[in-house]
């Protein structure tokens, strides 16, 4: 349940379903080509709640961004996580037991800027943290226990998330490729088989 990543709790009334895909062409590039307008976007459609969604949505506010064209130029953008917009500051919880598996600041506009994964040997699944808060990972250690409802971070402001309004990406991911503190979370529409199985949807398993 959402309740296992934050204190607030979730429902009709403190929650709404965003909807940044392509369909939706209120979400023009003046909107999003602006941090503060696309904050701003994002802000009036909350209206004070939790704004989740995105598993699979095909955007194209990432056009703003250049670090989503692949070297083969087939351009990112079906995203492959559960996105949770409100306000920065916000804490996040561990959602299962596991323990700390890798975590970076992954600089650059657009991409998630602090990053923390877990590994949850129970499940043998990962989770992804992203768009988080610079000084969550201080004090963070390598293989370091992560207890189920613990504090493990908070949403971060725009200057230090990747210029994205303030919001928790949240992706589980079977095999991480060998890659530690970070992992695509958005991928072209050549490689979506491939990576919806390997990044399956968080609501199949119940935790959102």
């Amino acid at each position: 349940m959402i309740d296992r990543l934050f204190a607030k709790p979730f429902s009709d009334s403190t929650s709404v379903a965003l909807d940044l895909s392509a369909k939706n062409t209120e979400l023009n590039s003046s909107i999003y080509g602006d941090t503060a307008a696309f904050c701003d976007y994002i802000t009036a459609k909350l209206a004070g709640k939790i704004g989740y969604g995105g598993y699979l949505e095909h955007r194209v506010v990432y056009e703003s961004h250049e670090n989503f064209a692949t070297a083969a130029a087939d351009f990112r953008n079906i995203h492959l996580g559960v996105d949770f917009w409100t306000t920065a500051g916000t804490s996040v919880y561990a959602p299962l037991a596991g323990v700390i598996h890798s975590f970076q600041v992954n600089p650059g506009s657009g991409n998630y800027g602090p990053t923390i994964i877990l590994y949850h040997p129970t499940e043998n699944i990962y989770s992804l943290y992203g768009h988080l808060a610079s000084e969550d990972l201080v004090a963070l250690a390598v293989g370091e226990p992560v207890v189920a409802g613990q504090l493990l971070c908070h949403l971060g402001k725009p200057e230090e998330n990747g210029g994205w309004p303030p919001h928790l990406h949240f992706q589980l991911i079977r095999d991480m490729q060998g890659m530690l503190g970070d992992y695509p979370g958005v991928c072209s529409q050549r490689d979506v088989a491939f990576y919806a199985n390997n990044c399956p949807d968080p609501a199949s398993f119940g935790w959102v």
